[in-house]
């Protein structure tokens, strides 16, 4: 009996097990969920969103069981309750495709104020399905003039205003405010506001964002950009105030060199719309109108961008942005209303952020000022926390570089002051940070401050500011002076991102130069996240274009002359076509292939047979110019020709993307006969320029946009390496030439050359300006050297990203990782090592699939390494070796693993095809000799 009883326990328990197990494993278990979701040019959940088609991106979770997306669901609704079985925006099915990025938006129309929630699910190759991703959200700004009830409103700023260089019109800052008064329970509450000049705005007291030199800089006369704030937690039941500070930044001021396009003599205005949703359902729209009041008596009394700030504590106004502050001596304002031929758009990429803060590494006393060395140039404000007495005024004065005997070197900043003052209202420690300005600089020095303290690093810090991005790569090496120079790439990044893309932020210019933006776009997409900020600064392109088709210098243009330069403005077919190429979005394309179209026909109108008499800054600031001109010594005719036929097949194949196939066969008919024309016109039957200036640069250009006859390329190389060898195997490049030097000594193979270009310490070279203690990229290759001091010239930028152009080959050939296939889709692993330089380097990047990293170290006659693939992509990886012995992945040896594909193999290399997932290669490398 006592047998039997255990036997049935033991039999039961059996049997659950058994019912247990089975239904374990038949239980479906999801992949796991798409990460990182983002829409249009790289938004994640964005308030005043400006595109109502967006395009959605997602990427894989890095897993085993998922190499690739076979389909994809997308659904998108009005609330987030109802998805994702009752999306009422749109369902897009499932979809039997591996794109999982730029999927466009095809539901429901949607309007300005919309709010849309979405998600989605995958399945990868076997047809398993994942896990419905978290839910994401847009919420629409105002798209439409029509949206907006508001008037422009200021003070009348011009009647009263000072007088800068060349009797410039400086506007007095303002102070705007408005009290209004609530009487229902609030739901919800957005404020829309946008300026002509750059705004602070409050409410009830409390700053309403960190945005910093809002609302950016953009082509005033076509376009003037908007910001969406929510408002929620700062809006009362009851009275309240919006306060808003106002000054000209950019839109009007010294920064503008010639008659622009807008009127800037008109006051700065601000445009301002809040709207409050009520739980009742009822709402309230507070506007910019006649009722606002304002002041000219804050404290700060002047901001100009060259020039600095004054404030003056004296006239500080305690709680003027709340309900508590009586304003009965302030002024009525005066309104304008809209220019309904100006867009007024939601702001297309992210604004100017206080990013980084640098604390001070070293200080000197001389005399009663005090000198603050930050180590690295930058570009931003100064926070100061100063002890002073009252009525005393601290001068706070910038530079990049001190002289060798420790004086301020400012004449680089040519007219610009770049100077703040703040006059103290009472004794003891203040803390100021200007607003309205910025500066480029390393060091900081002050005076007025109370000498009877002695200074300490705690005084100061530097509060680094630049367009909200994030870095996108890294790149690292065994040289230390390899690893300053992508130090000082990023560094030049960072201080010339701020709003748009300028070619220096220190003097009396920070313009977006068009030739600067396209040889360095290429390098900033390694190293940050910046595809937002190019499409955005490509419509102020657009916009900026001349009716007949010319690119302006600068953009937005600040110099109304109305003529092109060569190599300048092609910086729209450039920058698209290696957008296309880093992200695979087509409607880079599509945005700006009219324009690229605009601007072929100016090249048309400024060529005779074919052959480019366009005005051109031409080969910018090469060395040794032996006409001593700026522009160096390469035919401007030349350059201007070769870049005609450049852009003609980055239209072509443009077009070819877009399926515009006549557009496709007439832009590449143009580029052969231009190409055609260029050779006969350039270069003799052996390949040698004839009839203009043999230069590096000349060659290059050549070489680089393949403008020569397959008989004369070969001798072409070799003129060039003449030249190379003329130079003493240095460098003769200007801005031009520079970012085709290592591409064309690539292609030919000459890549321990490149290499000694590179590793070169002597001038000109990259590593010249680091031996004289750079922190960021020099305008010229001789800024300074320490025996004999600055370069003599005033246009002598110490932070200019131009030549920092060098990343990118740094990335995709020392590191070794570029795109085979545009977006990445198809990834190319083929590092170049050389170990009289080198003895180990590494990259990551964040691609549209996913991290792609390669690293590579050599010792003990073997190269060893490591590779990852995201999912949904495929690599062809080439690993170099020495000899005809096998190489190792994963510790096996390579003929032993089937899911790998050998392409090629020869006693230098070895090329294969891999799937996602990460690798480790172990080849024999002998050292270099």
């Amino acid at each position: 009996m006592h047998y039997k009883l255990i036997s049935k326990h033991i039999v039961q328990a059996f049997i659950c097990m058994v019912v247990i197990c089975h239904t374990a494993c038949n239980e479906k278990h999801n992949l796991t969920a798409a990460q990182n979701l983002i829409i249009s040019e790289g938004f994640k959940n964005p308030l005043g969103f400006y595109d109502n088609e967006p395009t959605f991106s997602w990427k894989l979770p890095v897993d085993e069981a998922i190499t690739a997306q076979s389909a994809y669901r997308i659904v998108v609704a009005s609330r987030p309750d109802l998805l994702p079985d009752q999306a009422d925006f749109w369902d897009s099915k499932k979809q039997l495709t591996d794109q999982s990025n730029w999927v466009k938006y095809q539901g429901a129309p949607l309007n300005s104020r919309q709010k849309a929630y979405w998600q989605i699910k995958y399945w990868n190759q076997a047809d398993q399905d994942s896990d419905w991703s978290e839910i994401q959200n847009f919420e629409l700004g105002l798209l439409e003039n029509s949206d907006w009830q508001a008037k422009w409103i200021g003070l009348n700023t011009a009647k009263d205003s000072i007088r800068g260089r060349d009797n410039v019109l400086i506007h007095k800052p303002q102070y705007l405010r408005k009290q209004f008064k609530l009487t229902n329970t609030i739901s919800s509450a957005r404020l829309h506001i946008t300026a002509k000049g750059v705004f602070d705005v409050s409410v009830n007291g409390k700053n309403v964002s960190t945005d910093v030199m809002s609302p950016g800089f953009t082509t005033y006369d076509k376009r003037i950009e908007t910001l969406t704030y929510d408002v929620t937690n700062l809006i009362k039941t009851d009275q309240n105030t919006i306060g808003v500070e106002l000054a000209s930044g950019w839109y009007s001021g010294r920064l503008l060199w010639g008659k622009t396009p807008w009127d800037n003599s008109i006051s700065p205005k601000i445009l301002c719309q809040l709207e409050i949703n009520m739980k009742d359902g009822s709402k309230e729209i507070i506007i910019s109108d006649d009722s606002w009041k304002g002041t000219t008596k804050g404290p700060i009394q002047f901001s100009e961008i060259y020039d600095g700030e004054i404030y003056n504590a004296n006239l500080e106004m305690p709680n003027w942005t709340t309900n508590e502050f009586a304003d009965d001596k302030w002024h009525s304002i005066e309104t304008m209303n809209l220019d309904h031929h100006i867009a007024l758009e939601p702001k297309r990429h992210t604004t100017v952020k206080e990013k980084i803060a640098l604390n001070p590494k070293e200080i000197t006393k001389k005399d009663d000022t005090v000198i603050f060395d930050l180590k690295q140039n930058m570009v931003g404000v100064p926070l100061v926390n100063v002890p002073m007495k009252k009525g005393d005024t601290l001068k706070i004065r910038f530079a990049e570089m001190l002289s060798p005997e420790g004086n301020f070197y400012t004449k680089n900043y040519r007219s610009a002051k770049s100077t703040d003052y703040y006059i103290a209202a009472k004794d003891g420690e203040i803390e100021y940070m200007p607003k309205f300005t910025f500066h480029g600089f390393r060091y900081i020095e002050l005076s007025g401050f109370d000498t009877s303290k002695q200074p300490n690093k705690d005084w100061v810090k530097g509060i680094v500011q630049y367009s909200d991005f994030d870095d996108n790569g890294t790149f690292t090496s065994s040289s230390d002076k390899l690893n300053q120079l992508q130090n000082n790439i990023v560094w030049g990044l960072r201080g010339n991102f701020f709003d748009i893309p300028t070619d220096c932020p220190q003097r009396d210019e920070r313009l977006g130069w068009t030739g600067d933006a396209q040889v360095f776009g290429p390098t900033s997409m390694f190293n940050a996240d910046v595809y937002k900020f190019w499409a955005s600064w490509l419509q102020s392109v657009q916009e900026a274009q001349f009716e007949n088709g010319g690119i302006p210098w600068t953009v937005p243009d600040a110099r109304g002359n109305k003529i092109g330069s060569s190599g300048w403005g092609d910086v729209c077919t450039i920058i698209p076509w290696k957008i296309y190429m880093r992200t695979g979005d087509k409607s880079i394309l599509e945005d700006n292939f009219e324009m690229m179209e605009e601007w072929l026909k100016y090249h048309k109108l400024k060529s005779k047979d074919n052959i480019s008499n366009m005005m051109s800054f031409s080969d910018w600031l090469q060395p040794y110019p032996e006409n001593g001109d700026n522009r160096g010594d390469t035919s401007l005719n030349l350059i201007g020709t070769a870049f005609y036929a450049h852009s003609a097949k980055l239209a072509s194949k443009s077009a070819a993307v877009l399926g515009r196939i006549e557009e496709q066969k007439k832009y590449e008919e143009i580029y052969k006969t231009v190409a055609k024309s260029f050779e006969n016109t350039f270069f003799d039957e052996s390949g040698k320029v004839k009839g203009v200036s043999s230069t590096q640069t000349s060659y290059l250009l050549a070489l680089a946009f393949n403008l020569l006859s397959e008989d004369k390329i070969v001798n072409a190389k070799k003129y060039l390496m003449e030249e190379i060898s003329k130079a003493d195997d240095h460098l003769r490049t200007g801005f031009l030439g520079t970012p085709l030097l290592s591409k064309v000594l690539d292609e030919t193979g000459e890549i321990d050359m490149m290499y000694k270009l590179l590793f070169n310490e002597t001038y000109p070279s990259w590593f010249y300006s680091i031996n004289q203690g750079a922190t960021t990229i020099w305008e010229r290759w001789n800024s300074y050297n320490k025996e004999e001091g600055f370069n003599p010239q005033n246009m002598n930028s110490l932070n200019h990203y131009a030549y920092g152009a060098i990343g990118e080959w740094m990335y995709e050939r020392i590191a070794g990782i570029s795109p085979l296939k545009a977006g990445y889709k198809v990834i190319k692993i083929a590092p170049l090592p050389n170990s009289d330089y080198l003895t180990n380097a590494s990259a990551t990047l964040q691609t549209p699939f996913g991290t792609v990293s390669n690293s590579w170290e050599i010792s003990n006659n073997q190269l060893k390494m490591e590779t990852q693939i995201p999912p949904n992509t495929t690599a062809n990886i080439t690993v170099p070796k020495s000899g005809n012995n096998d190489i190792l992945i994963n510790n096996q040896p390579l003929k032993e693993i089937k899911k790998i594909k050998l392409l090629s193999t020869t006693d230098n290399y070895v090329e294969i095809e891999v799937q996602p997932g990460t690798y480790k290669f172990t080849a024999p490398y002998k050292l270099d000799k």
